[in-house]
């Protein structure tokens, strides 16, 4: 058996399809899902990596927060803003944590704009 999966950003669906396992810190935890999990419904951590694991890939993805959703061998996570991995320019993405790195010196706080941009490196391969 396996999960019916999808990926959901507010303008369109960024991933769908069959996976073995989806992996995902959420603000209770690192949450790991197989087929036949309890419904549940879960609060994403703030800029984190989702990953879809398929017979064939590790599918993962840069997400901003949102939600998670399990019932019936279904995942849905729900974001208000994320990226695949295989999509993310490491250059640009690098570029992006720098700018927000500078602009987080100035008002002297970890702002939502790294925690991102890490998050997309991370999903990227990049041990940012």
């Amino acid at each position: 058996m396996t999960l019916q999966v999808a990926l959901v950003v507010p303008d369109r669906e960024l991933w769908s399809g069959e996976a073995r396992t989806v992996i995902a810190k959420t603000t209770e935890g690192d949450i790991g899902v197989l087929t036949g999990h309890s419904p549940m419904f879960g609060i994403l951590a703030e800029a984190t990596v989702v990953q879809i694991l398929t017979e064939d890939s590790d599918v993962r993805a840069a997400v901003s927060g949102g939600f998670l959703s399990v019932a019936d061998d279904r995942v849905s996570v729900l974001a208000a803003q994320a990226q695949l991995g295989e999509e993310v320019d490491l250059e640009e993405a690098r570029r992006d944590l720098a700018a927000a790195l500078a602009e987080a010196q100035v008002i002297g706080e970890d702002s939502p704009a790294v925690k991102y941009a890490t998050a997309r490196l991370r999903a990227a391969g990049d041990q940012a």
